[in-house]
């Protein structure tokens, strides 16, 4: 049997994880079992015999799409853990599945990226596929240019965040067929809309991983925070994940992938996982831009370097989640120090931690201005951010309106790539809690588990909701109909600062960078921020009041040209305590 090609560096790999057609009829199902005694391919119900070697159980067997399949290994049937759709839940049969892609599109660039992130199961009331594209002429009117969807592999239960996913690469029934969603993907493209996919390959949730049962060389003895540590530096395991990524962007038409806490996914081994996933993808027509984006707490920007093309920003989020909360704790508190301070060096630089002294907690990170804008994705909600709070709460429960609306437009306005968590435009103040679809000692260890967690980190663990509570889903569902009018007004802001971006923004930065930026703290309370471009300048200038009252001083002067017929502008710089200006000079 000769080795099947793949798009990364060379190895001895035999065979491609899972079930592939291989003409006239008929297919081959192979997994990697080097601890299994024996193993069967079981189609419909029927049994049949495998070829083994170097750990490879294969079959090559007549079969039709739509007929079920499992690998009997050692007398005990398992789903095929490079499955593309379930029968049912993580424990079931796969499906032989073929997707058709939708149609070809050219994409958009990054620097047209406008993101908004959503959770699928809880983005509707439906909680589908067919009803989220229902939803997407909406967003495209508002001016949105992509949408991120939370993890969609398949994991246990019928509701969760996603990041427990064990079936990488089937995506999760609950909320519909893989034809459901090639139909969203396609029609958010004829809306002109990019879609991204958040894909989770450094850890398998707890309830259907089978992988360590037969296949324990799939781990290696460094756990993560969230189970069993995968080694990387075996070839099977880098194809394992390589292979399904690939197939995520070529079968449904994604145009790109947020890879979750890359900081997890170990570089051992003789290359990186993550520079040969990007080499084979850069390497690759796809006729469209592919925006690879990375979850990296590290802050070191060695993998934008290499190709990918931006990473959470969260240095950015937390200046301005402790200027207007004042919380200092956790991973808050290196920020809470100088709030406005940060919030000027992560505009004026990208992000905040670039390897230098900080006032709590060790150096990290390292130099990023030398990265485009667009290499940092900053948002000021995330479903981790307010997720992983005891009551789920948004920014705007924890501050004030009108310090919303300010940066609102900071967010939209700035040269970086902008993120919006769902619901965020239209000022929701729903809560998006933590849940999850588990019974019995699972579900009672992970309310233990999370209430320790959040403990641990400074949250009052006596205001968690049930994980476990389908309520504690249901009350993630961001728009309420009390909140009409309130929805109305902040709908309208963020269709005004879109249309903006649209207009006056992205045209600049797409000119290209040009010259250092000129940034200054204007007093205590009050920043201005000058990005060069060929094209011309963005000016932003603002006051923010810090939460905190020893941090609240008098913004100082801010020059004349912001305060006189701004292009955009929230507030009195002069007079209130939270205010913005905007200023497109062509």
């Amino acid at each position: 049997m000769t080795r099947i090609d793949r798009p990364f560096e060379p190895s001895d790999l035999q065979f491609q994880w899972g079930a592939t057609k291989v003409g006239d009829g008929r297919w081959r199902y192979a997994i990697w079992a080097p601890a299994a005694q024996s193993v069967e391919l079981v189609l419909n119900g029927i049994a049949h015999p495998t070829t083994s070697s170097n750990g490879w159980y294969w079959a090559e067997i007549p079969a039709e799409v739509g007929d079920t399949y499992t690998f009997r290994i050692n007398g005990n049937d398992r789903p095929d853990p490079a499955a593309r759709f379930q029968s049912g839940d993580v424990h079931s049969p796969s499906v032989l599945t073929e997707v058709t892609p939708p149609p070809a599109w050219d994409g958009m660039s990054m620097e047209d990226l406008i993101i908004y992130e959503l959770h699928v199961g809880t983005f509707t009331e439906e909680g589908t596929f067919k009803a989220a594209t229902a939803e997407l002429e909406h967003l495209a009117a508002l001016g949105f240019t992509a949408i991120e969807l939370m993890p969609l592999s398949q994991f246990e239960g019928n509701r969760g965040w996603g990041y427990d996913g064990v079936l990488i690469g089937a995506p999760h029934n609950a909320y519909g067929s893989p034809e459901d969603l090639v139909a969203l993907v396609a029609k958010a493209h004829e809306l002109g809309i990019s879609v991204i996919l958040d894909l989770v390959m450094n850890h398998f949730g707890p309830s259907g991983n089978y992988i360590g049962e037969y296949c324990p060389e799939f781990f290696h003895q460094t756990d993560t925070p969230w189970g069993a540590g995968i080694d990387f530096s075996r070839d099977e395991v880098r194809h394992y994940f390589g292979d399904i990524a690939m197939r995520w962007l070529e079968d449904y038409g994604f145009d790109g992938l947020r890879l979750d806490a890359v900081h997890q996914i170990s570089e051992e081994g003789h290359r990186p996982f993550l520079i040969s996933l990007i080499d084979a993808i850069r390497a690759k027509d796809w006729g469209r831009p592919i925006h690879m984006i990375t979850e990296d707490e590290r802050n070191l920007p060695h993998l934008r370097d290499a190709g990918y093309d931006a990473e959470w920003n969260d240095d950015y989020h937390h200046t301005v989640h402790c200027t207007l909360t004042g919380e200092d704790f956790a991973y808050y508190e290196p920020f809470a120090h100088d709030p406005i301070g940060d919030l000027k060096l992560a505009l004026e630089r990208g992000q905040v931690n670039e390897g230098q002294k900080r006032p709590a907690g060790k150096p990290m990170g390292a130099s990023a201005g030398h990265l485009p804008w667009s290499a940092f994705v900053n948002s000021n909600q995330t479903h981790d951010q307010i997720g992983n709070r005891a009551g789920g709460e948004r920014l705007i429960a924890l501050s004030n309106d009108t310090a919303a609306r300010v940066l609102h437009t900071l967010l939209l306005c700035s040269p970086f790539t902008p993120m919006l968590f769902m619901g965020e435009e239209v000022g929701s103040a729903a809560p998006f809690n933590f849940f999850v679809d588990f019974e019995g000692d699972l579900a009672k260890g992970c309310r233990e588990g999370r209430a320790r967690e959040l403990a641990s980190i400074g949250h009052d663990a006596s205001k968690m909701s049930d994980p476990t509570d389908p309520e504690t889903a249901a009350a993630s569902y961001p728009f309420r109909p009390e909140d009409t009018p309130h929805r109305a007004d902040w709908e309208q802001l963020t269709k005004d600062l879109l249309t903006f971006r649209k207009e006056r923004i992205v045209p600049i930065v797409k000119s290209g960078e040009k010259g250092l930026t000129d940034a200054e703290q204007i007093g205590e309370e009050g920043i201005y921020v000058a990005w060069p471009f060929k094209g011309g300048q963005i000016c932003i200038a603002l006051r923010l009041r810090p939460h905190n009252p020893e941090l609240r001083g008098k913004a100082g002067p801010f020059p004349n040209h912001m305060l006189h017929f701004p292009d955009f502008a929230v507030g009195d710089l002069t007079t209130d305590p939270y205010a913005i200006a905007v200023k497109v000079i062509s």
